[in-house]
């Protein structure tokens, strides 16, 4: 049965994932299914498939099945990466009560540093996390800061990370590329989170509900100009700069969200001002006019 439309991620919610690499959906999962997962993590029962196995034949039979299944759910996972993506891998990550160090900040396994096409990570918190809990923490707009995996392990505190502390049923999903780490849990109790790994099997092409996609996306915008824009505009959401970026290097990381967001569109000639259209211009290949 194909997925309502209305369960699938605006252009809007796209281009953000685009700039800053994750998005997070609070409390999107029923408490009752919450405790049945936790039972089966306790347990010992959510297992993993092998590696390229399609995610509709892992699970089966099994609370996590079900919150996969959850329409919201399917509409990020198709939103991204299409449906029916393969399953990757998995990890049920476990902080112990009153730790005395919290996890390296890295990469997961960045070993396709030139490739467009991205793999996502959902990560699932099935009870309330609190800040003193430490929570997975996200460092938004590094994902094409491409690293080898543990290399910016030294780095405890990045200018606008993010703590997820949330509630139950929250879920995140993230580019495979993003910076994150596993904080300290000064708590007496068991920190959990659920992550999946999964990879594409179709062309990532609008994918999400691309209804609003003229309009969100509007028109060109000159670089030099008075005129003041809507600030949830396409080319403004791609070139709102995060805290941790230096001048130079925000300018990076803006023309690598329009080349992702023109291989997501398929519209070659997208551009947020005049970011790639600089530097695309091959003088020796025009005529005068």
């Amino acid at each position: 049965m194909a997925l309502d439309k209305k369960y699938l991620l605006t252009t809007r919610q796209m281009a953000t994932f685009v700039a800053k690499g994750f998005l997070r959906f609070d409390d999107v999962v029923p408490a009752e299914l919450n405790e049945r997962i936790m039972r089966e993590i306790d347990a010992g029962g959510v297992k993993a498939s092998r590696a390229a196995t399609p995610l509709s034949q892992c699970y089966a039979g099994t609370a996590v099945k079900e919150m996969l299944d959850m329409p919201e759910v399917q509409g990020m996972i198709q939103s991204l990466v299409g449906p029916d993506p393969l399953f990757d891998h998995q990890a049920v990550h476990v902080r112990q009560p009153n730790e005395a160090a919290a996890q390296g900040m890295h990469g997961d396994s960045i070993i396709d540093t030139s490739r467009q096409a991205f793999d996502v990570q959902l990560m699932y918190f099935p009870h309330d996390v609190p800040l003193e809990m430490g929570g997975t923490l996200v460092v938004p707009g590094s994902q094409y800061r491409r690293i080898n995996e543990s290399d910016i392990a030294r780095y405890q505190n990045f200018i606008g990370q993010v703590p997820i502390v949330c509630k139950a049923g929250t879920l995140l999903v993230l580019h495979h590329g993003i910076w994150h780490c596993g904080r300290r849990n000064q708590t007496d109790k068991m920190r959990y989170m659920f992550k999946i790994r999964l990879n594409p099997r179709v062309r990532q092409l609008r994918l999400w509900n691309t209804e609003d996609l003229e309009q969100a996306q509007g028109g060109f915008k000159p670089l030099f100009t008075r005129e003041t824009y809507v600030t949830d505009d396409i080319q403004s959401i791609l070139e709102r700069q995060e805290p941790w970026f230096e001048n130079a290097t925000g300018r990076l990381e803006i023309v690598n969200r329009i080349k992702m967001w023109r291989f997501l569109t398929g519209d070659d000639h997208f551009d947020a001002h005049y970011w790639l259209t600089r530097i695309e211009n091959e003088p020796q290949n025009l005529e005068l006019a």
